[in-house]
């Protein structure tokens, strides 16, 4: 199916993080043909428990009835009209109810819609063009421009935004600085997998306000897995404009520009418009998948159960040696396995074994737990069971040198990682 595909489409995926360069060769299925619950199937027939998600945006679980009851419901009365709908109304008072910056709601499809729009806000409020940026954004060029994957991207776009450091403060103070009176945004994520320290948000957003720029919260992984209200509300630090997606409509295209109304009443005046971004089946999809986050408290269920991984799996870490090589960051909702250098191999070597090895044992997985409410406690007990077997042999086979011999398909290369 690979070679197929590859002739007709570019990577063989629509979405980098998805497709044959970030998996190890021939041992990773690249095609799934059904999912239900919080298990996959690829195209063989190969049944796994899945702890990708889809990248994140299936948080109740695949085929969650209350959402694709709403989206069945929804396609009897029309996909998309000629007109505005009425669920745009009540999604945003959703969104507003929850999300404390959000006075005014604007949608999109995907998170760099929404965190492009809110860039164009930024830039009109202001008159300014340049912004800082700390995380990852989008594939738009005022943001793509500065990472390695820039090919095509105008020169002068690439000039006009910086990065910062997350935790170091400093890093923005010198932005401002540098580019005095020139930034019109400060974009981050509040958190990705690091905890802020020092109350870094709060300095963020006191130097921004001071230097008269926009602070704006990328919220599209965060929002729906920190808090309903997002990092924002967990963290009690509140933004200008913020942006949502992902887990928002469990799996259903949809993101959400929000902000304060001085602000987004701008929306009027810049062009921000699609023709999807009023399409109803995930307006829909959105609306439900809130409404059951709300009912059945499910950004509880994910922290509980994640938190559980993590604190059981650092044990089999431990009694594996191999705490300077295997360490989990991030919050439970969604935390991250960093794997590093060890006994003369490269992560990467270390990594492609372990991938390898969890794939054959039954799940998919590329070192994230990202966590749904379809978890049951004996998709984790499976979890756990099969790294207390694969992270055994990956000690043995460290102490040994024998760790490449082991690798069946080919380590994966070097991949483009959108967060340093």
């Amino acid at each position: 199916m690979l070679n197929k595909v590859e002739k007709v489409v570019p990577l063989a995926s629509q979405t980098f993080s998805k497709s044959h360069l970030i998996h190890v060769k021939n041992q990773t299925p690249l095609f799934i043909e059904k999912a239900k619950g919080s298990k996959a199937w690829d195209i063989d027939g190969n049944e796994y428990i899945d702890f990708i998600n889809a990248l994140l945006p299936i948080v109740l679980g695949y085929q969650y009835p209350a959402v694709d009851k709403a989206i069945r419901d929804q396609l009897k009365k029309g996909i998309i009209f000629s007109m505005a709908s009425p669920l745009e109304y009540e999604l945003a008072e959703l969104l507003i109810k929850h999300v404390p910056c959000a006075e005014m709601v604007r949608y999109g499809k995907n998170g760099s819609d929404v965190t492009s729009g809110a860039i164009r806000v930024a830039r009109a409020v202001t008159g300014r063009e340049h912004v800082a940026v700390c995380g990852y954004h989008g594939w738009h060029d005022w943001y793509i421009g500065i990472t390695p994957r820039n090919l095509g991207v105008p020169e002068s776009t690439k000039k006009l935004t910086h990065k910062f450091e997350y935790n170091k403060i400093e890093t923005l103070e010198g932005l401002f600085k540098k580019y005095r009176g020139k930034i019109a945004a400060v974009i981050m994520e509040a958190m990705s997998y690091i905890e802020p320290e020092d109350n870094f948000l709060e300095k963020v957003k006191e130097l921004t306000h001071k230097n008269g720029a926009l602070l704006i919260f990328d919220e599209v992984v965060t929002g729906f897995r920190f808090s309903l209200g997002g990092a924002q509300k967990f963290f009690g630090v509140i933004p200008d404009l913020a942006t949502f997606g992902k887990s928002m409509a469990n799996g259903m295209p949809i993101s959400a520009l929000v902000g304060k109304k001085k602000y987004m009443k701008v929306v009027n005046n810049i062009f921000y418009s699609f023709t999807n971004g009023g399409e109803c089946l995930s307006l829909a999809a959105a609306i439900a998948t809130i409404k059951e986050m709300e009912k059945k408290k499910v950004i509880d269920y994910l922290f509980k159960k994640g938190q559980y991984i993590i604190d059981e799996t650092n044990k089999i870490i431990k009694a594996n040696n191999l705490e300077d090589v295997i360490k989990i960051k991030g919050k439970p909702s969604w935390n991250l396995m960093f794997i590093y250098p060890a006994s003369g191999y490269k992560d990467l070597e270390i990594k492609s074994y372990l991938q390898q090895e969890m794939i054959q044992k039954g799940f998919l997985w590329f070192g994230q737990h990202n966590m749904s409410f379809s978890h049951t406690d004996k998709d984790i007990e499976k979890l756990l069971k099969a790294y207390r077997k694969v992270f055994g042999r990956l000690r043995e086979l460290l102490d040994k040198r024998k760790l490449l011999e082991s690798i069946k398909g080919g380590v994966i290369e070097g991949v483009f990682k959108v967060r340093n």
